[in-house]
């Protein structure tokens, strides 16, 4: 058994990347599928298409890589965060569509929650913030707004999950209903200090402890498929939200190490060790990962628009056909007309947790046209990040790493690296491999499968593809983010 078969599970399409023993990629699949809006606001998908697209690249990636079921070790499991399903233990059917982490429907919950004064405690205990983008309050409203769900809930006969547990349930054959701790610890409802759920923020939502899977490490046993998808029951080995699986395959296994990953939004985290950092800044406490029931923590700052930005250049203003139009379309922009986009589209996340924002753009002129909206665009992922890497050195100190490693879509733009390296001031590292989220959850399944060894061994493959050093001087930087500044201080007075 030489293969590991890697189920990256997102929030527009699902992949599966069959890795060699050596973790290199030798085979890959992809499928889309539609994201729902019925509601402004409202963020859905079909769980039936997030298992169905899953099943189909996972069999796909092996028949491309030319081998057969027999040769893969282990499953390694990443997935879409947050996002929200519960299902009938008995047939396997989920009481409604799944609530996508963008969805900002409970807004008004967390408000009322914030105002009777139970967010210090919460983020005490859970390292969140009360905020519609977690799993909590989501559940609340599903039990709340399906007929019959808080009965059945009661009397144990509903199931809930983030994405990971749904795929390990249909995977399965419904024999396993389990998590792992890092997507436990994005639900709101699992103490992160204690390593259990928490019975009081249960009882505070109205969530019956029956309702919530095992939560196990990151590399563990979660069961084994069902023979008849893939022609043999294959070991699941190994299970991290995305963030989480990038932070492993980027090898950000020392306090001090950051990374930031971009795809539809922008994540960033910090390794603080064994140190539960609390924030002062609005970021999030959240697990990095657990290996041997030891959790390592990381500081979290959370960017809801990065790549979707590019996609509204794409599908709303119909500017571009493709992503990668976008770099010449930037360099050919006139840099002093100095227009800022500000994409909340969903909201503002991290540090400004304000889902009540909408977009706004400034500094429009009579000759601003596609080239300064795509150069807006792409600039507004390295602003955010900035905003994201100060809340992390005010919080963790100067022991943060200066150097930024990076991975996701957009990185394949060297402008908007070049760019990001500029803003930051600060080196950003592209590695060869950049679909670095799969290749964690495919490092953490060989572990487990003993085909690799511990995180140290894996750390010295982690090879560089390029370094953006910045170039831009201290000044213009300084003047281009005080801009920024401005430019949300105004979206947000609004």
């Amino acid at each position: 058994m030489t293969h590991i078969l890697a189920i990256d599970q997102g929030t527009t399409s699902s992949r599966a990347i069959l890795f060699d023993a050596a973790l290199r990629p030798v085979a890959s699949a992809q499928e889309e599928f539609p994201q729902h809006y019925p509601r402004p606001g409202w963020v859905e998908h079909d769980p039936a298409d997030l298992w169905s697209t899953v099943a189909a690249t996972a069999r796909a990636a092996i028949e491309k890589g030319g081998i057969k079921a027999t040769d893969i070790a282990a499953i390694g499991i990443t997935n879409q965060r947050e996002t929200t399903l519960i299902w009938d233990r008995a047939t396997g059917q989920p009481i409604h569509p799944a609530i996508v982490w963008q969805d900002r429907r409970t807004a008004d919950t967390c408000a009322a929650l914030k105002a009777a004064g139970h967010e210090p405690a919460i983020t005490a205990r859970t390292g969140l913030l009360l905020d519609p983008y977690f799993s909590g309050t989501k559940v609340k409203w599903l039990l709340d707004h399906v007929e019959g769900a808080h009965e059945k809930a009661d009397r144990g006969e509903l199931a809930f999950g983030t994405v990971d547990s749904w795929l390990i349930w249909n995977l399965t054959g419904g024999m396993v209903h389990a998590t792992d701790a890092t997507n436990a610890s994005r639900t709101l409802l699992y103490n992160i200090a204690t390593g259990t759920w928490d019975e009081d923020i249960c009882k505070l939502l109205g969530v019956p402890m029956s309702l919530l899977p095992e939560v196990k490490d990151c590399a563990a046993p979660f069961g084994t498929t069902r023979p008849d998808l893939f022609g043999r029951e294959i070991p699941i080995f190994g299970v991290a939200g995305d963030q989480q699986a990038a932070t492993v395959g980027q090898a950000c296994f020392h306090p001090g190490m950051m990374k930031s990953t971009y795809g539809t939004g922008c994540f960033a985290l910090l390794n603080t060790g064994a140190d539960m950092v609390p924030s002062k800044n609005r970021l999030l406490t959240t697990i990095a990962y657990q290996l041997k029931g030891q959790p390592t923590y990381a500081l979290e700052g959370s960017i809801f628009i990065a790549g979707a930005v590019v996609q509204w250049l794409r599908d709303g203003l119909k500017i571009i056909r493709e992503a990668r139009e976008t770099q010449p379309l930037a360099e050919a922009a006139e840099e002093a007309q100095g227009v800022i986009l500000v994409p909340a589209f969903t909201g503002l996340g991290a540090p400004y947790w304000r889902p009540d924002c909408r977009g706004a753009v400034f500094g429009l002129t009579r000759n601003s046209g596609p080239a300064e909206f795509a150069r807006a665009a792409l600039e507004s992922v390295g602003y955010q990040t900035r905003d994201l890497l100060e809340a992390m050195r005010a919080d963790w100190g100067t022991d943060a790493q200066g150097v930024l490693r990076v991975d996701g879509g957009m990185t394949a733009s060297d402008w908007t690296m070049q760019f990001l390296a500029d803003i930051l001031g600060a080196p950003v590292d592209r590695p060869k491999v950049t679909e670095t989220t799969a290749l964690g959850a495919a490092y953490l399944a060989a572990m487990q499968a003993g085909v690799v060894g511990g995180p140290e061994e894996f750390a010295k493959s982690w090879a560089l593809d390029r370094r953006f050093e910045p170039k831009m001087d201290a000044a213009t930087r300084d003047a281009k983010y005080a801009r920024w500044g401005k430019a949300i201080a105004a979206t947000m007075s609004v």
